[in-house]
């Protein structure tokens, strides 16, 4: 099948860029925007200045940005219902240093099949102003990923889902590269969904699943192929998680290595995977995580079980090389390192794993 290329500006906007091109193409096809070349395990979307290599769309209106804020608030509330320990980190770090919380990121995971992968999640989005930034592949894991930056956003108030806008990471499992077995245990989840994948954000921001409740052996079976996809199917289009960018607070927990022993010292495990702290090639971009909460989960054949749920990020993103003698009053975020990386993101997707959530040191 020959590659299709879709120029945004023939589309209603670049969701329906998008969805247009899954539909022509497999699922394993490069996602395609002008200006996206490949790189190093990713593909980048090309700017014209090094100064803002991540300019920001325009500023939504008002009306537009009270309602946005509203939705991922009720996302975020979803999260902090299932995710005990994500609720107390932030109620430490504001305890701590103030209410000075801004998120880094929220991330999302889906299914690339059928309409039901990023694509479900994409133009919710791009509506509310936020532009497609780069494609992250992670070939062991069957998954890619992409992530948006939001639009100008200066004039917010708050702090947490009203402080500056995050960025949106959403993550897709390649179904087609599965085992036949794993592949029609999913499908056969998502046929019951009809037209849900319509509705994802809605669904992220209630919390209920889109398709049928599964039964506790294919969960079992999908668990053994891929964690992401048994993860996924029990969870659904509900954030996550959430990141908190260190580096905004102000405190010395603003350095991650101390927020680390800040978060370990209050009883928290941290993913160890690759090391507690996973730092990108230029040592720019600096994350951790917490390994994910557990609860208890009723399958569809009555049998409860506990399962996966979410975790709580952490990212330092330093000052890029030339603007590091910048005075901390002059800094922006633009002046940081921005982006993701595959290697950091590799490992931070096993926050979900029973390796981490099995191990039992801290």
């Amino acid at each position: 099948m020959s590659t299709a290329t879709v120029t945004l500006a023939a589309a209603r906007s670049p969701g329906v860029a998008l969805l247009s091109l899954r539909r022509r193409a497999p699922a394993a096809a490069p996602l395609r925007f002008p200006g996206l070349r490949v790189g190093s395990g990713c593909r980048h979307i090309a700017m014209a200045s090094a100064a803002h290599a991540r300019a920001p769309a325009d500023p939504l209106p008002k009306g537009a940005d009270l309602f946005f804020r509203a939705v991922i608030s009720n996302m975020e509330k979803v999260y902090l219902s299932r995710n005990p320990t994500a609720k107390t980190i932030l109620e430490l770090v504001r305890s701590y240093d103030g209410d000075h919380i801004c998120y880094d990121h929220l991330a999302f995971r889906t299914f690339g099949v059928n309409g039901y992968g990023i694509n479900s999640l994409y133009e919710f989005f791009t509506d509310f102003g936020y532009l497609p930034r780069e494609e992250l592949r992670f070939p062991a894991k069957k998954l890619r990923a992409l992530w948006f930056s939001p639009p100008t956003n200066g004039g917010y108030s708050g702090t947490g889902t009203y402080g500056p806008l995050p960025r949106i990471f959403i993550s897709e499992l390649l179904v087609d590269e599965l085992t036949t077995q794993s592949q029609e245990i999913i499908h056969k989840y998502l046929k019951t969904s009809v037209n849900g994948n319509n509705h994802a954000a809605l669904a992220s921001t209630s919390g209920e699943l889109t398709w049928e409740k599964l039964i506790y052996s294919d969960f079992q079976i999908l668990s053994r192929e891929s964690e992401y996809a048994a993860c996924t199917l029990v969870n659904g289009y509900a954030l996550n998680h959430a990141t908190i960018a260190t580096h905004r607070l102000e405190s010395d927990i603003r350095n991650i290595n101390k927020f680390n022993k800040f978060v370990e010292d209050n009883g928290f495990k941290l993913n160890s995977e690759g090391g507690i702290l996973k730092v990108s090639p230029d040592g720019l971009l600096q994350q951790s995580s917490t390994v994910a909460d557990s609860s208890l989960f009723t399958f569809a054949d009555g049998i409860t079980e506990s399962i996966p749920r979410s975790y709580i990020e952490f990212a330092e993103r330093l000052l890029l090389p030339q603007f590091k003698d910048l005075q901390d009053e002059e800094v922006k975020e633009y002046h940081r390192r921005d982006g993701f990386e595959v290697g950091n993101a590799d490992k931070i997707f096993e926050s979900t794993s029973k390796d981490q959530l099995t191990r039992t040191s801290a």
